[in-house]
């Protein structure tokens, strides 16, 4: 996971939250402000800021315009669009490419991706059911499937989607990331954390996996082990920040229930 926010601003604005990791190869990449590995679209050395980001939707969008058949050209310009926050018109474009093209994998899983940014997780379950089958299942696929269960609020079905996806892809960093979050959003931190320690054991690891583990200790109230952890991918001062949200966050009589469910970026 890359960290949950764009920029210094949107940090001040949005603090601390758990956010799902979804890998590459699901019908997008597993970014958000510039950390990027390669996607199903083949996008690689992604744009690292805002306004490579918003150039990065012309040059694409261009592309997409002479190519409308192209299912790559769509999930590429797509991508852009929700790195700037255009989600509605994200899925609007891979709606229009996978009615065009609708049994293309990679073009449903980025469909049902964008259909969940957007809020509309019912539709986008039934998408991602489209996007692979119980004979050819994909661990990525089934991963995006947990995150928008858990995004749901059906926390014990989303777990059963993570445990297929492990049985696939065993130890998977993204995976087990993403079963933290639904452990620490089913209000159970300890396994949160034992799950999400597993995850940063790997050296492959996305920054916002270690967040998450830095987030899921502070809510026990280990503020100073936290923000030592943050600090491994964040200015000292932005972790300190963020404890003290946390700290402010837990002080409320809802306490995690205040956090945002992950998100699918």
């Amino acid at each position: 996971m890359a960290l949950p926010f764009r920029g210094a601003a949107a940090r001040r604005i949005v603090p601390w939250a758990l956010v799902a990791v979804l890998a590459a190869g699901s019908g997008g990449c597993a970014t958000r402000g510039g950390t990027e590995t390669t996607g199903s679209a083949g996008v690689t050395n992604a744009p690292a800021t805002e306004s490579d980001w918003r150039h990065d939707v012309e040059v694409a969008g261009d592309l997409y315009r002479t190519r409308p058949n192209d299912a790559e050209a769509a999930i590429r310009y797509a991508h852009a669009l929700r790195a700037i926050g255009q989600r509605a018109q994200a899925a609007a474009v891979l709606e229009q490419a996978s009615i065009r093209d609708p049994k293309n994998p990679k073009l449903l899983g980025a469909y049902g991706r964008a259909l969940a940014d957007a809020g509309n997780y019912s539709q986008a379950l039934e998408v991602l059911n489209r996007a692979h089958t119980p004979d050819q299942p994909d661990w990525r696929i089934l991963s995006v499937q947990g995150a928008v269960l858990d995004q749901m609020g059906r926390h014990e079905e989303a777990r059963s989607y993570y445990a297929s996806a492990l049985r696939l892809a065993p130890d998977e960093p993204s995976v087990l990331s993403n079963l933290g979050l639904s452990y620490a959003l089913s209000k159970d931190p300890k396994q949160a954390e034992a799950t999400l320690r597993r995850a940063t054991a790997d050296g492959r690891i996305d920054p916002r996996v270690r967040q998450n583990l830095a987030l899921v200790v502070g809510l026990q109230g280990r503020f100073a082990e936290a923000e030592t952890i943050a600090r491994a991918d964040l200015p000292p001062e932005e972790a300190a920040a963020n404890v003290a949200y946390l700290r402010q966050m837990l002080a409320h009589p809802k306490g995690i229930a205040k956090l945002p469910h992950p998100g699918t970026t």
